[in-house]
């Protein structure tokens, strides 16, 4: 069983950074994908980004160059550096984890606004 708590979300001006970290329980965690996923009110839930246990990365193309999905297996973290943020980046993010063929561990989420 893995748990996943999020931090690092909150208000920021667009062009503005910001860092979101997620801190998981369980000992799979270091050999399981981990992503970040966002979903803005009405619409689907979205994948922004994922990582390899390895180190291997996937952005979605309206996140590249803006962003660096990070982990650090021993201390069983994944962060997402988001850079140049747009309103349209306002969603609720998402830590999530990949195991047995599907997104099957998932966190609250932590609030990203961007004003403009």
């Amino acid at each position: 069983q893995v748990q996943l708590v999020e931090s690092g979300g909150g208000l920021v001006q667009a062009g503005g950074s910001l860092r979101l970290s997620c801190v998981a329980s369980g000992s799979i965690f270091s050999n399981i994908i981990t992503g970040w996923y966002r979903q803005a009110p009405g619409k689907q839930r979205e994948l922004v980004a994922r990582i390899s246990p390895g180190g291997s990365t996937y952005y979605a193309d309206f996140m590249k160059g803006r962003s660096t999905i990070s982990r650090d297996n021993a201390r069983n973290t994944v962060a997402l550096q988001m850079n140049s943020l747009k309103p349209e980046d306002t969603a609720r993010y998402f830590c999530a984890g990949f195991y047995l063929n599907s997104w099957r561990y998932w966190g609250q989420g932590t609030q990203v606004t961007v004003s403009s």
